[in-house]
C-alpha cells in the first residue's frame, strides 16, 4: 500500500459523493475560465515575492561551496573575508552553532522537509561538489559575495562514487518507491518473452536535468526571541516550518513561513534546501534579518534536479496485439545524502493489460547534488521509454500505434487489480486523433517531406497518479455578506487561488469579487506540500467540509429562531444562492448571509475542517490519462529537429477553470519539449562538476522553438475525487519526450532511445 494511502484511524474520512455533494449539480462559476485573480498584481509588479520584503535593518549572506566531491576540510581560512568591507560575519563548521540534522523529507510523515540529510557548516564532511561550506553575511549582497570569494579552503580529498555507468554493478534494491513496492511480478515474462513472435526488448536512457523556475531559490529569516519569521521560495511552507522548529529546538508554533507568491517550483521548491537553514543560522549569529538569494549558478551547485536513467522496456504481443508480457526494469540514482528513488516503474503498472508482467528498479549512491522532484518524477521518464516501446512494437506488429493501445486498454488496474475510479482512457484518444488529423498519417517511414524537411508524426501516452492529501481550511462570513477563505495553500502560478476562489464563491453563492483566498502562510490552517499534482482537490475538499459544516451551523440557529424563513429547514433542503441559504423547493424563502449575521448579532461566524486520509485510493486505481500528438520536422541536411504542430488531449475529471487549465497542459507539453530536445545537464566525472551551470549553456526551450499547442479536455468528472476533479499539473509533461522521438523515427527512419535527441544523433 502506498504512504499516500496510509489510513489513520484516529481521523475520521469523508469520501467524496457526487450524489451527495450539491455544487456536483450547480454551475454557475466553477468550469468557467475566469482569468487569474492574482494577474494585476504580477504583471503590474504589485506582487511581493520572498526577496522583495524590506525588512528593517535587512543584511545580506551569500554562500561558498565546495569544490570537491567527497572528503574532508582539512583547513579553512576565512580570515580575508572577516576584514572585507561590511562583513558582520562569516560561518563555517568552526563556529557554526550546532543544529539537528535536518529532517529528510517523507510523503508518510507529512512535516519533514529537508531535501538532504547533509548538516552542511555543521560538519567538516563533503558530500558533493557545490556543498555549502561557509555563509558570509555583510551590510551589501556586493559585499557578502567578494567576501565569499577570499575564502581559502583546503581538503582532504577522498575516492568519490562519480560516474553512473561505474556505480550500476554496485546498484541496491530500494525499500519501496515512493511507498509502493519495488517490484511488482505476475507470471513469467522472460519465458513469455524468449517464445513470442513479435516482440521488442531494448534500453533507453535518459541524462541528468536541472531546475530553472523564472524566480532563484530566496530566503530571508528574522528572529524576534525565540519566535522565527521566514520568507522563502517553498511549495511546502507548512514542511519547511515544521522542519526548522525541529532543527533548532523551536515549538512549533513560534515558527512562521510565508510564501505568498512563488515565480515557479516544479518540485525544485518542494523541499527545504540546505540554503533555509543556513540563512535562518545566519540571522540567529549576527541578531538582524537576513536575506540570502542564490545565484542561478549557485541553484545547481546546490538543488537538485532530476536524476539519469537507464530503463529497459520489453514487450511481447500475440498476432492481434495484445500484450502477452510487459518488462519495465532499470535504475536510477540518488546522493548520498538522501533517498529517492525516482518512480519510472509507475505508468506501467496502470496503463495497459497483459497477461504477465514484471516491474522493478534499483538505485545507486553517487557523490552528486541529491536529486529531486521534477515536474511528473518518475513518470516523465517512465512514459518516454514505455511509450517508445509500443511504438516500436507498433511497427513489429504493422498495427498503427494508437490503435495497439486502444486494443490494450484494461478493465482493470494491471497491478493493484482494482476498480479505475474514472477512467476514459480510449476517448481521450480518439479526441486527440480527431484534432490531429491521425488518420491521414501514412505508416511508412520517410514517406512525408517538405523540401528539405523530413516531416514525421508521432503520439504517446500521458499519465500521471490522481493523489489528495490531508488538509484544512477556514471559512469566514462577515457581517457585510463577504467571506475569507483561508489555508496555508502555496501559489507558484497555476491558478490555485483563482480556482479556490471560485470553488468558494460557487459553494458559498457568492459571487467572486466577495470571496478573498488567503494562503501562503503557516498561520493559516495546514495544507500539503504543492507537489503530486494533489493540491486543488486536496484543499477543495477542506473548503467543501468547511462550508457545509458552517452552512449545518447556521441552519441550527435558525431551528431555534422562529422567525427565521429557514426554521425547521434541514440541511439538504437549502442551497446556498444569492448570498445566503434558500429553500430548494420554494426559492424565493430563505436568508441572505447579512439578515442571518444580522439576527444573530455578531460581526462574522466561521468554521474549519480538516479532511482525513485518501481511502479513496485504497478502493480505487485513481489517475488521469491523455493523448500527445505531435508532428516534428527534421532538416536531411544538418539533423535539425522543429516541432510543427502539437495536440494534447486530456482526462483528467471535471476541469475547474479551462483557462487554468489549458496554461497547465500547455506548459507541461513545453517543458516535455526541452526534456526530449534540448535539455541535458554536463556532469564532470572526473570532478563531479556540473560544466553548464547557467542559462546560456543549460539549452531551455524558447519561443521559437514551441509551435502552436492545441489542448484538449474531456471534463468527464470522478465520481470518487472532490467537485469530480483531478490534479492537472505534471500530466502535460508526460508522454511528450517519446511522442516527440516517435514523430522522429517516422520521419527519419531513425530511432533514438537516448535524450536528448540532438541533431548529432541524426546526422
Amino acid at each position: 500500500m502506498s504512504i499516500f494511502s496510509k489510513v489513520t484511524q484516529a481521523v475520521v474520512q469523508f469520501v467524496p459523493d457526487r450524489d451527495r455533494d450539491q455544487l456536483s449539480e450547480e454551475h454557475r462559476i466553477v468550469g468557467k475560465p475566469i482569468d487569474r485573480l492574482d494577474g494585476p498584481q504580477k504583471v503590474t509588479g504589485a506582487a511581493s515575492f520572498t526577496a522583495d520584503f524590506p525588512l528593517e535593518a535587512l543584511v545580506y549572506a551569500s554562500l561558498a561551496f565546495s569544490t570537491v566531491a567527497k572528503g574532508k576540510i582539512r583547513k579553512i581560512d576565512a580570515s580575508e573575508a572577516e576584514k572585507s568591507s561590511g562583513v558582520l560575519s562569516v560561518i563555517t563548521h568552526k563556529n557554526a552553532p550546532k543544529m539537528k540534522d535536518p529532517p529528510l523529507f517523507s510523503p508518510s510523515s507529512g512535516t519533514d522537509a529537508a531535501a538532504s540529510t547533509a548538516n552542511v557548516v555543521n560538519t567538516d564532511e563533503i558530500y558533493w561538489n557545490g556543498q555549502a561550506i561557509a555563509v558570509v553575511i555583510a551590510d551589501t549582497l556586493d559585499g557578502a559575495e567578494h567576501a565569499a570569494s577570499l575564502i581559502k579552503i583546503e581538503y582532504d580529498e577522498e575516492p568519490a562514487a562519480l560516474s553512473f555507468e561505474a556505480a550500476k554493478s554496485q546498484a541496491e534494491t530500494p525499500k519501496n518507491i515512493m511507498g509502493e513496492d519495488t517490484e511488482v511480478e505476475r507470471g513469467d515474462t522472460e519465458k513469455v518473452l524468449a517464445q513470442a513472435k513479435y516482440k521488442v526488448d531494448h534500453v533507453y536512457s535518459t541524462p541528468r536535468f536541472n531546475h530553472n523556475a523564472i524566480e532563484l531559490h530566496a530566503t530571508t529569516a528574522a528572529w524576534n526571541g525565540d519566535q522565527l519569521t521566514v520568507y522563502d521560495t517553498s511549495q511546502f511552507v507548512r514542511g519547511v516550518a515544521d522542519s526548522l522548529a525541529k532543527m533548532f529546538s523551536l515549538k512549533k508554533e513560534n515558527v512562521r513561513v510565508l510564501a505568498p507568491f512563488v515565480g515557479g517550483g516544479f518540485g525544485g521548491k518542494g523541499s527545504m534546501w540546505g540554503h533555509v537553514q543556513l540563512c535562518v543560522l545566519a540571522a540567529k549569529v549576527v541578531g538582524k534579518p537576513v536575506k540570502l538569494v542564490l545565484t542561478r549558478e549557485g541553484v545547481f551547485r546546490t538543488v537538485g534536479g532530476r536524476t539519469p536513467s537507464e530503463q529497459r522496456v520489453a514487450l511481447a504481443a500475440d498476432e492481434t496485439g495484445k500484450l502477452t508480457a510487459l518488462i519495465h526494469t532499470g535504475t536510477t540514482a540518488s546522493s548520498f545524502a538522501n533517498d529517492f528513488a525516482e518512480q519510472f516503474s509507475f505508468p506501467a503498472r496502470h496503463l495497459y493489460a497483459t497477461e504477465s508482467l514484471y516491474l522493478t528498479q534499483k538505485l545507486v549512491r553517487l557523490n552528486t547534488t541529491p536529486n529531486t522532484f521534477m515536474r511528473a518524477p518518475g513518470e516523465s521518464i517512465g512514459t518516454f521509454a514505455l511509450e517508445s516501446a509500443m511504438d516500436e512494437l507498433a511497427y513489429e506488429l504493422g498495427i498503427d500505434p494508437v490503435e495497439l493501445r486502444l486494443r490494450n486498454d484494461p478493465d482493470q488496474d494491471p497491478a493493484k487489480h482494482t476498480e479505475f475510479s474514472s477512467r476514459h482512457f480510449k476517448e481521450a484518444y480518439r479526441l486527440g486523433a480527431e484534432k490531429f488529423g491521425w488518420q491521414n498519417r501514412p505508416a511508412q517511414p520517410r514517406s512525408m517531406r517538405d523540401g528539405k524537411w523530413l516531416v514525421g508524426q508521432g503520439v504517446g501516452t500521458a499519465f500521471y497518479p490522481a493523489y489528495r492529501f490531508p488538509a484544512a481550511a477556514r471559512v469566514r462570513l462577515n457581517a457585510d455578506g463577504t467571506a475569507v477563505i483561508q489555508s496555508s495553500a502555496q501559489e507558484m502560478g497555476m491558478g490555485t487561488a483563482t480556482v479556490q476562489t471560485q470553488h468558494a464563491a460557487e459553494r458559498l453563492g457568492l459571487p467572486l469579487e466577495k470571496i478573498r483566498f488567503e494562503y501562503g502562510d503557516t498561520n493559516l490552517p495546514q495544507a500539503p506540500v504543492a507537489g503530486g499534482s494533489n493540491q486543488t482537490v486536496s484543499i477543495a475538499l477542506a473548503v467543501q467540509q468547511a462550508c457545509e459544516k458552517l452552512h449545518r451551523e447556521l441552519l441550527k440557529s435558525a431551528k431555534q429562531d422562529q422567525n427565521s424563513p429557514l426554521s425547521g429547514s434541514h440541511f439538504d433542503e437549502v442551497r446556498a444562492c444569492d448570498g445566503g441559504l434558500f429553500r430548494r423547493d420554494k426559492p424565493e424563502t430563505g436568508e441572505t448571509y447579512v439578515e442571518i449575521l444580522s439576527r444573530l448579532k455578531q460581526d462574522f461566524v466561521e468554521a474549519e475542517s480538516e479532511t482525513g486520509p485518501p481511502l479513496e485510493t485504497m478502493k480505487y486505481s485513481m489517475g488521469s490519462y491523455g493523448a500527445q500528438f505531435c508532428e516534428i520536422r527534421v532538416n536531411e541536411q544538418t539533423g535539425e529537429t522543429r516541432v510543427s504542430r502539437w495536440v494534447g488531449s486530456f482526462d483528467t475529471g471535471r476541469i475547474l477553470n479551462p483557462k487554468t487549465a489549458v496554461s497547465q497542459f500547455r506548459g507541461g507539453i513545453i517543458m516535455g519539449i526541452g526534456m526530449a530536445l534540448t535539455e541535458e545537464t554536463f556532469f564532470d566525472e572526473r570532478t563531479g562538476r556540473i560544466v553548464n551551470p547557467s542559462l546560456a549553456e543549460y539549452h531551455l526551450p524558447v519561443n521559437a522553438d514551441i509551435p502552436k499547442i492545441e489542448a484538449y479536455f474531456l471534463d468527464i468528472p470522478d465520481p470518487h475525487t472532490p467537485l469530480g476533479a483531478h490534479g492537472i499539473g505534471e500530466i502535460g509533461i508526460t508522454g511528450c519526450a517519446a511522442a516527440v522521438a516517435n514523430a522522429i523515427y517516422h520521419a527519419t527512419g531513425k530511432r533514438i532511445r537516448e535524450l536528448p535527441i540532438t541533431l548529432d544523433k541524426l546526422l
